[in-house]
């Protein structure tokens, strides 16, 4: 008890301060690469963040485990955005840029629906994965041009705030997705070990303590944004998780090995996942921003997941 004890407290450690080093890293490398915070949390963050969900996903479908693939998108995605951007917005008010709104947020719902549609046909086929893989460079293409076509005009850095070093901040990021990674993954442990020694069954330890665990690295670089006040960083950490997710983690699997999954209990998941992504693109168009009551009721919506999930897996 007391080794599990301690490996959550070395893994929440991690976490706290790899998200701390993310941002800040992050950030001066958007700074030195004339990038806005929003592209940076698309995509460095955004992604980085999403590694563990891309190798677990192709690992499944190699082992011929099609239901481990999507179920972990899926619940990634869900916890992204009623966990994640639930409990930031609990902790700051997140305001959303109007590109977020006439760009990232459809396209998010877009790549969302195409998803939902293609695997409800049964077959996710390495053309469709190989396409989802090519929307991908594709958007963030567009993301880092656009960019910095808009930074030109931008008035230089004020000299009395110095840039860290590029070499710099590359191993800061670098640095911290490792301490998020084993960060969480330490934690999980220690979670499960605790969980064991009281009694909870391995089932409702996977809806749980996984489900929560695998969320971790984009939940606390989310905190630390928002602590920093880099609210733009929050909501593209959590926008490109999730195309990152759908695009990126499910194409790369699919490309690699042709996804067939005749499973029809993640009918609800898929509805739940798309109407989340619909219910954040409507909050953060009545008042450009994400509320802490708004970001309450995604939190509630989470909680009322879990709970379902594991009644309906217990019964």
């Amino acid at each position: 008890m007391l080794i599990n004890i301690g490996l959550v407290l070395l893994g929440f450690a991690l976490l706290v301060k790899g998200g701390d080093y993310l941002v800040d890293g992050a950030v001066a490398i958007a700074r030195r690469a004339r990038l806005s915070s929003m592209v940076i949390g698309l995509t460095i963050v955004g992604f980085g963040t999403s590694a563990p969900e891309l190798l677990v996903s192709v690992q499944a479908a190699l082992a011929g485990s099609p239901g481990i693939s999507i179920g972990n998108v899926v619940g990634s995605n869900i916890a992204n955005i009623a966990l994640i951007l639930g409990v930031t917005a609990l902790i700051a008010a997140c305001p959303a840029s109007r590109q977020t709104l006439r760009i990232d947020m459809p396209f998010m719902v877009v790549a969302s629906l195409l998803f939902v549609a293609v695997a409800m046909t049964g077959t996710i086929s390495r053309l469709a994965g190989l396409l989802g893989v090519i929307m991908l460079i594709i958007f963030v293409s567009w993301q880092v041009v656009n960019s910095r076509k808009q930074s030109k005009g931008a008035v230089e850095d004020d000299d009395s705030e110095p840039i860290m070093p590029l070499w710099k901040a590359l191993i800061m990021v670098a640095g911290s997705f490792a301490a998020l990674v084993f960060g969480a993954d330490w934690l999980i442990e220690g979670a499960q070990g605790i969980a064991r020694s009281l009694g909870v069954s391995e089932r409702v330890i996977g809806l749980t303590v996984i489900a929560v665990g695998t969320s971790l690295p984009e939940l606390f670089a989310s905190i630390m944004a928002a602590r920093k006040g880099e609210t733009d960083m929050a909501i593209g950490n959590v926008i490109g998780s999730v195309t990152f997710n759908i695009l990126s983690v499910i194409g790369l699997s699919a490309t690699i090995c042709e996804i067939n999954n005749s499973d029809e209990g993640f009918l609800f998941d898929y509805v739940l996942m798309v109407a989340l992504g619909l219910l954040l693109w409507l909050f953060l168009r009545t008042k450009h921003l994400l509320e802490r009551w708004e970001g309450a009721v995604f939190v509630l919506i989470y909680v009322a997941y879990i709970a379902r999930t594991v009644l309906t897996t217990v019964g």
